[in-house]
């Protein structure tokens, strides 16, 4: 499945403690044009757990948009799957989330201006 930048999908997430995977949302932080060129999807966390937040995590306030049932956040714990591993799209940040998205990612990755 080829998706756009701030859809909220479903993955098998990696975890690296762990031999296995759990389907988890995500946040896809690359473009159209990059996840068909590549055949990759660039994929930001996300979490519920508000308890030991990261610097510069950012909370998804509205939920329905997103398609998600519980307060979460994006969290830059970031990673790349291939195209046929996203699962399915369940919503997309609205305008406000992606004005919090922007300046986190202006003040965790110097070099984006998204």
């Amino acid at each position: 499945m080829i998706c756009d930048f701030a859809d909220i999908v479903v993955v098998p997430f990696p975890f690296t403690d762990q031999p296995i995977t759990k389907r988890r949302p995500a946040m896809v932080f690359s473009s159209t044009e990059f996840n068909s060129e590549t055949g990759q999807t660039v994929l930001a966390m996300i979490t519920t757990a508000a308890a030991g937040n990261w610097p510069n995590d950012v909370e998804i306030v509205d939920t329905r948009s997103a398609g998600l049932d519980h307060q979460s956040f994006v969290r830059w714990k970031m990673f790349t799957l291939p195209n046929q591993l996203v699962l399915r799209k369940v919503g997309t940040l609205s305008e406000g989330d992606m004005n919090g998205l922007r300046r986190s990612t202006r003040s965790s990755f110097p070099a984006c201006t998204t």
